[in-house]
């Protein structure tokens, strides 16, 4: 506690009146700090670009922005478990908040893209794309890999995905008649 306070350049005091304990103080710091990288994929995203380009816009943004401070996401796949259900909580509310997020993103990109004729990203098949490159970047993590070397697979399986489910569901669908 010492240690944090003394880096906020702050009291004790002022510590507790902003957080019950230093686990709030984490939990705080997580959600703002997904908050912040929501917002940095939602700016490089361009509704104008392609498909496959929206999807390297956005992976860049959120390699970037995690590679910004690898430390600290590190410490979120470590440390969010060890708070049970609070943390559990707050990670289940960030992924479906991301996932809200690419349905936003899918959803101007069919309206820049009429002639595609594209579905909308259902919110399940959102959090399926973004737990699948959350769990990706944690494995590869904790194995010590670089996670830069995952940018092509993730942009294959998101492109996969979203062809399949927003670009091609017309041809999936069982046919009526």
């Amino acid at each position: 506690m010492a240690d944090i306070v003394r880096l906020a350049r702050t009291s004790r005091r002022t510590f507790y009146a902003q957080f019950a304990d230093r686990d709030a103080c984490f939990l705080a710091l997580f959600e703002e700090t997904s908050e912040r990288i929501m917002a940095q994929v939602a700016d490089a995203v361009d509704p104008a670009a392609q498909p496959e380009a929206q999807v390297d816009q956005a992976l860049d943004a959120y390699l970037d922005a995690v590679l910004a401070h690898p430390a600290l996401h590190l410490s979120f796949v470590r440390e969010l478990p060890a708070l049970g259900e609070a943390g559990a909580a707050r990670q289940r509310a960030v992924i479906e908040h991301f996932a809200e997020l690419l349905v936003v993103l899918v959803e101007a990109g069919r309206r820049a893209h009429p002639e595609l004729d594209a579905q909308p990203l259902s919110l399940d098949v959102a959090v399926v794309i973004v737990g699948g490159v959350r769990e990706l970047m944690v494995i590869s993590a904790q194995q010590g890999r670089d996670l830069r070397d995952l940018r092509a697979s993730a942009a294959q399986a998101v492109t996969a995905i979203v062809e399949g489910t927003v670009l091609g569901a017309r041809r999936l669908a069982p046919r009526r008649g």
